[in-house]
């Protein structure tokens, strides 16, 4: 039992001590550069899939 409460003491320690935190602003920027990172690559995804779509039903009114 001295060891798990010695454990989560360390851990404590850690989490206040020695772990840097990012601030409100780093925070924020790294969200916006996520969601905008998110969209891009949403919108990529979406082209890619409409073109295969109509090239695929090209592809098979031609074949048929």
């Amino acid at each position: 039992m001295k060891k798990i409460k010695a454990y989560f003491q360390e851990v404590h320690n850690e989490l206040v001590n020695k772990t840097s935190w990012p601030t409100w602003a780093e925070l924020q920027n790294s969200a916006i550069v996520v969601m905008v990172a998110s969209l891009i690559i949403a919108g990529i995804v979406y082209v890619m899939d409409f073109s295969f779509d109509t090239l695929l039903e090209w592809f098979y009114k031609k074949l048929y």
